[in-house]
């Protein structure tokens, strides 16, 4: 997988936008806002803040070293939703229009939140460049977004030929992308292995716990804890491995959590959302 290096990463990242992108439309873009105005809030606040407050605690005082390591955590906790968030929604039978709708809109927030929060967050461990993340995250996220958008928008009888092949290609390029990230830093995780991987553990497990008891304690349904759980516990790994990749190159060690993170996340919003799906004899509960 190291053949797929930093270029084809960011390229592979833009078409994965690109194929969320062409599920939207113009004016769903525009509505995502106006549609559950409360619960949107409530979910972009939950994923902008539970996970950015966990992972500023780990890296603070998990003792992870090399501190790129501590960088990596961090980063992946400023990321936005990531897409893989949907289909666990799905599985633990949550409420699906707010997960599409968290997803968009934190895709779309990501471009001033995300080189805020990591300003913030990782820039008293190293120098951070704001300016050049919001470019990226640009680039790689909020454009493809909105050409896969204005094409299913005016062209959408082509887009209804490709769309039933995008997500088998995403998730192609989804494993050429974490294969790519491991291949080139085996050496750091069999170093760091189980730091790396009890801190982006922790993180995770808090996102998910805490999405879903802080949703249980303001009296929201048990549909929507569930949705605002997996929302906030599974955030976009990939992105933070190519931010990693373009703004850290100094450190390659900073890549790894964010390659660990990609498993461990799916891996436990598999086995949640999993659960529900078995325990939850109401789908509208």
């Amino acid at each position: 997988y190291t053949w797929f290096d930093t270029v084809c990463i960011s390229n592979g990242l833009i078409f994965i936008m690109l194929g969320m992108g062409i599920t939207l439309t113009i004016e769903e873009i525009f509505t995502v806002f106006t549609k559950q105005p409360q619960l949107l809030l409530l979910g972009m606040v939950l994923q902008y803040s539970v996970l950015p407050l966990i992972g500023y605690a780990i890296s603070r005082f998990w003792g992870l070293s090399p501190p790129g390591l501590a960088v990596g955590v961090a980063l992946v906790s400023c990321m936005p939703g990531g897409t893989a968030s949907n289909i666990m929604a799905y599985i633990a039978k949550g409420e699906m229009g707010l997960s599409l709708m968290m997803t968009t809109a934190s895709t779309l927030a990501a471009i001033i939140m995300t080189p805020f929060l990591t300003l913030q967050l990782v820039g008293t461990l190293v120098p951070v460049d704001p300016k050049a993340m919001f470019i990226s995250v640009l680039q790689l996220v909020l454009a493809p977004v909105l050409i896969g958008a204005t094409v299913n928008t005016y062209f959408p009888a082509m887009v209804r030929r490709v769309k039933p092949f995008m997500p088998f290609a995403a998730t192609v390029m989804c494993v050429l992308i974490i294969g790519s990230m491991v291949g080139t830093n085996v050496e750091v995780v069999r170093a760091a292995g189980m730091q790396i991987l009890s801190a982006v553990t922790v993180l995770h497990s808090c996102g998910f716990f805490l999405g879903y008891f802080v949703s249980k304690a303001l009296g929201l349904s048990d549909r929507i804890a569930r949705t605002n759980s997996i929302e906030v516990g599974m955030q976009s790994s990939a992105l933070a491995g190519v931010l990693a990749r373009l703004h850290f190159k100094e450190d390659p060690t900073v890549v790894a959590p964010c390659v660990l993170s990609a498993v461990v996340m799916c891996t436990l919003g598999s086995i949640l959302s999993g659960y529900w799906n078995a325990t939850v004899k109401d789908e509208n509960a």
